[in-house]
């Protein structure tokens, strides 16, 4: 009879400590292999905020691709809590490589890319980047309140 009973203890145990394992896993390392996410946010522009197209540069969103291939990001966009909205336009991001999202005005090449405003996006006291797929779908998002003025996500 103990025989019996040892073993499905020991099943649930055994279950139970994997579904432990992997609730401990960190989300972002699931759910960003092989794709595209947020990287570091410079929500606060260094120094005084002048709203220079300089200034307004200064204040920027990596986005990454960790993945083996390179992504067409037509059509992805990013946005904050108010509603300001990047659109990306014809632009191929390398496999490992990095762009880098600048609030003010530019020209787009290399990695990177402008999103042409005359006023600050990021909120200083607290914001959220959102970065949304072609179709609406939500692929990562970051948040941060008051601090240093840079967030680094994943």
């Amino acid at each position: 009879m103990r025989i019996r009973t040892a073993a499905p203890l020991a099943l649930a145990a055994a279950t139970a400590l994997a579904g432990s394992l992997l609730a401990t896993a960190p989300a972002s390392a699931a759910s960003h292999q092989g794709g595209l996410h947020l990287g570091k946010i410079q929500y606060d522009s260094p120094g005084k905020d002048t709203r220079t197209n300089t200034s307004l540069n200064a204040e920027y969103v990596d986005i990454h691709n960790n993945g083996k291939s390179k992504l067409a990001l037509k059509g992805y966009r990013l946005k904050d809590d108010t509603g300001y909205t990047y659109t990306f336009p014809a632009y191929t991001l390398g496999a490992g490589k990095t762009v880098r999202v600048h609030t003010g005005k530019g020209g787009n090449g290399g990695a990177h890319v402008y999103w042409n405003r005359g006023s600050y996006v990021w909120n200083n006291t607290g914001d959220k980047a959102r970065l949304f797929k072609p179709g609406g779908a939500l692929l990562d998002s970051c948040s941060w309140s008051k601090g240093s003025g840079v967030k680094v996500c994943h």
